[in-house]
C-alpha cells in the first residue's frame, strides 16, 4: 500500500512529497495541471524560506536575486518626499524569484527523487480505520495540498467562513532594473503594494486590498511607485482571493491539510511559503512516526508567529488613524520594526 497520497502539486504539496520520501515513505503526488504552475503572489522568500527551499532542491538550483530586508513607505502628496523605514535581515538573505521558478525547482527535485506524479484530480475521499482512498488509489494517509480554496477541506466540512471583509491580491511584472535589494511595502489609505525584485531586469508588483477594481486603478493610489515603472507591464494580471480562509483543524482522521489548504490569514507579511515549507517538514515527521494526531500541534507551532503578526497588522490596517501611523511609528521605533521583521524572517527556520 502507498504510504502517502498528496493531492496538489504546488510548493506545499511538492515539499511534503520530498520530505516524506526522505523519511522512507512511498509517496504519490496527484496534480492534473502541467507545470510550472503560476499564482498571484508576492514572490519574495524570507531567509527561512530561502534556506528551506535550498535544503530541498540544492542551493545551486534556487534562482532569482537576493533580498536583504523590508522597506515600508507611505503615500505622500505629489511633490513631497515619501517617509520610509528599512529593516535588514539579520541572519542571511531572502530570495526574490518568479513563482514559476520556485515551482519548477521543486518539480525537478521531485522527479529527480523518483517520486510518482499522477495527472489526477481528487473528487471524493473515502476513509477507513487504516487507509484513505482517493482518485482510485489507496494509501495510509492523504495530504490535502489543494490550495486556498481547497475542495478537500470543503468536502470534509473543515472550512469556516471568514467574518472580516474579504481581501484580494493582484500581481503583475514590469521590465525594469530593481532600484533596491529590499522588498518595498507601500501603504496607501486602502491598500498595500508590494514591490519585489525577481530578476536582474524585472520586478513584481502585488496589490493587496478589499476594494474590487482593476490593477491599474489601484496603482494610481501609489503615484511615486507608478513613476518608477514602465507604462506597460510585462505580464498579465493574476488575481487571488478572498485571501482569508479558515479551517477548524488541519486534520480529519487520516487526511491532513498543508499549505493554504490548512488555513490562511493574509499575504500582508509575505510568509505563506515559509510557513508552508515548515509545516510540510513537520507533517512528514508526524507521518513517519505514524502519529498524525501530533500534526495539529506542530501546525499551530509553525504558523503561530505568522498568524499573530499578520492578524495584528490587519487589525491596524482596518483603522484609518492607526493605519496612517504605521510607517511613522516604524520610523520612530526602528529597533522594534527590525525585530518584528526578523521574527517573521525566522518563521519556519529549521528546528
Amino acid at each position: 500500500m502507498i504510504d502517502v497520497l498528496i493531492a496538489g502539486g504546488g510548493p506545499a504539496g511538492l515539499a511534503t512529497a520530498l520530505h516524506c520520501t526522505r523519511l522512507g515513505l512511498e509517496t504519490v503526488v496527484l496534480e492534473p495541471r502541467p507545470g510550472p504552475l503560476d499564482k498571484a503572489c508576492g514572490e519574495g522568500l524570507t531567509p527561512a524560506a530561502a534556506a528551506a527551499l535550498a535544503d530541498l532542491v540544492g542551493a545551486e538550483n534556487v534562482g532569482g536575486v537576493p533580498l536583504r530586508g523590508i522597506r515600508y513607505l507611505d503615500v505622500a502628496p505629489p511633490g513631497d518626499r515619501q517617509r520610509s523605514v528599512d529593516a535588514r535581515y539579520a541572519h542571511g538573505d531572502g530570495r526574490g524569484l518568479r513563482r514559476t521558478e520556485l515551482h519548477g525547482a521543486l518539480d525537478r527535485a521531485v522527479r529527480a527523487a523518483g517520486i510518482r506524479v499522477e495527472p489526477s484530480r481528487v473528487r471524493a475521499v473515502e476513509q477507513a480505520a487504516d487507509r484513505v482512498t482517493a482518485a482510485g488509489l489507496t494509501a495510509r494517509y492523504l495530504v490535502a495540498a489543494d490550495g486556498l480554496h481547497s475542495p478537500i477541506r470543503t468536502a470534509l466540512g473543515l472550512g469556516r467562513t471568514a467574518a472580516r471583509q474579504a481581501r484580494y491580491g493582484l500581481r503583475r511584472h514590469f521590465a525594469v532594473r530593481p532600484w533596491t535589494d529590499l522588498v518595498e511595502v507601500h501603504w496607501s489609505s486602502r491598500s498595500e503594494a508590494y514591490v519585489t525584485p525577481v530578476g536582474a531586469d524585472q520586478v513584481g508588483v502585488a496589490v493587496l486590498t478589499s476594494q474590487r477594481q482593476s490593477f491599474e486603478a489601484h496603482l494610481r493610489d501609489f503615484s511615486q511607485l507608478a513613476d518608477r515603472l514602465p507604462a506597460q507591464a510585462s505580464t498579465q494580471v493574476r488575481g487571488a482571493g478572498p485571501l482569508r480562509q479558515r479551517a477548524v483543524t488541519p486534520r480529519a482522521g487520516r487526511v491532513l491539510l498543508v499549505g493554504d489548504a490548512a488555513g490562511y490569514v493574509d499575504a500582508l507579511t509575505g510568509e505563506g511559503i515559509a510557513v508552508s515549507l515548515a509545516c510540510a517538514a513537520s507533517l512528514a515527521r508526524c507521518l513517519a512516526m505514524d502519529q498524525p494526531e501530533a500534526y495539529e500541534r506542530a501546525w499551530r507551532r509553525e504558523s503561530r508567529r505568522y498568524r499573530l503578526i499578520t492578524q495584528a497588522l490587519l487589525w491596524a490596517g482596518r483603522r484609518p488613524a492607526v493605519r496612517r501611523s504605521i510607517v511613522p511609528a516604524a520610523q520612530r521605533l526602528p529597533g522594534v520594526f527590525t525585530a518584528a521583521v526578523n521574527q517573521l524572517a525566522g518563521s519556519g527556520a529549521p528546528r
